[in-house]
């Protein structure tokens, strides 16, 4: 079963504390998992951010609608309770408590306003009775397409440059992630080849413990085997253990599946990756703007008299 949205959740949620005893929020997010009888992978299943899985954020917010409502009352750090009002409502057996519904308490009409400021102040969005996604999951969601949309960008750019453009983009790239040494180490390690890409041996590391032999190929078409295979034999003539092959395309599966059964270590890196890891790296790239998404540090009122 798929992960359920998190207005499905609200109504399980108050069910599941109906006993009146104090519930640990974690103990609340298995037993609902298994009530939903979800997979281990629905389980597992993390948000984009990877930082907490996408059934806990569900139900967190689930959670958060529920005692702005007043339906359930904290009790202490990540512990709460039924309350008396949440009774009220279970007692009248609700169908479902969507937002629609639970818009009649005070307290979500405040929230999702954004704390009823008088000068009228930004509201907090308000799903739809049919959403399932959560404002994380949806501010992620945006994040990522933004994120594709620059991926393919910058694809593009890089396909259509000079030669020598696209030589120093690799170094610049290289020593952003901490190969190569200076730029000028990794520019005098890196030269043309004459086939549309660049070819050369550079540093694993500042100090030039290792050195990785290196090839980038500008291409359209698809990397073969064959070209993969030459590639590993060329590391013999520079007696090189470890290779990258970079491309502006893709490899093909027979590719990918050779460098798996080798003994010497190749990274292989697509035309996407490139673009993912020019975009982690900050080249060809500038920062437009940043949101930081803010918690409450539980540490901070550990102390609170």
């Amino acid at each position: 079963m798929p992960v359920p949205g998190f207005q499905d959740l609200t109504l399980p949620l108050l069910q599941l504390l109906a006993d009146g005893q104090d519930h640990l929020h974690s103990n609340v997010v298995d037993r609902l998992a298994d009530r939903f009888d979800l997979t281990e992978a629905a389980r597992k299943e993390l948000l984009p951010s990877g930082r907490q899985t996408r059934f806990a954020n569900r139900v967190g917010w689930a959670k958060t609608y529920l005692v702005k409502a007043g339906l359930v009352a904290p009790v202490s750090r990540g512990r709460y309770r039924l309350s008396e009002a949440g009774k009220q409502v279970l007692a009248d057996t609700p169908e479902r408590l969507d937002v629609a519904y639970l818009m009649r308490f005070p307290g979500v009409v405040e929230f999702t306003r954004g704390g009823g400021s008088p000068d009228g102040g930004a509201e907090t969005p308000q799903p739809s009775a049919a959403a399932e996604t959560t404002p994380e999951e949806e501010l992620e969601a945006s994040y990522q397409a933004l994120r594709a949309r620059l991926g393919a960008e910058l694809l593009e750019r890089v396909k259509s440059c000079t030669p020598a453009f696209f030589e120093r983009l690799v170094v610049n790239l290289l020593v952003e992630m901490g190969y190569g040494g200076s730029r000028k180490d990794a520019g005098e390690a890196i030269g043309r080849s004459g086939d549309g890409g660049i070819d050369g041996i550079i540093k694993e590391d500042r100090l030039g413990l290792d050195a990785i032999y290196l090839q980038a190929k500008r291409w359209d078409s698809t990397v073969g085997r064959p070209t993969v295979q030459a590639f590993a034999g060329s590391l013999e003539g520079v007696r090189a253990r470890k290779g990258v092959l970079i491309t502006t395309s893709g490899f093909s599966k027979e590719a990918k599946e050779y460098v798996d059964r080798i003994e010497k270590r190749i990274v292989l890196i697509d035309g996407k990756e490139l673009a993912r890891l020019m975009m982690d790296h900050s080249v060809g790239v500038s920062e437009v703007a940043r949101y930081a998404i803010q918690k409450i540090d539980l540490d901070f009122f550990d102390d609170e008299a």
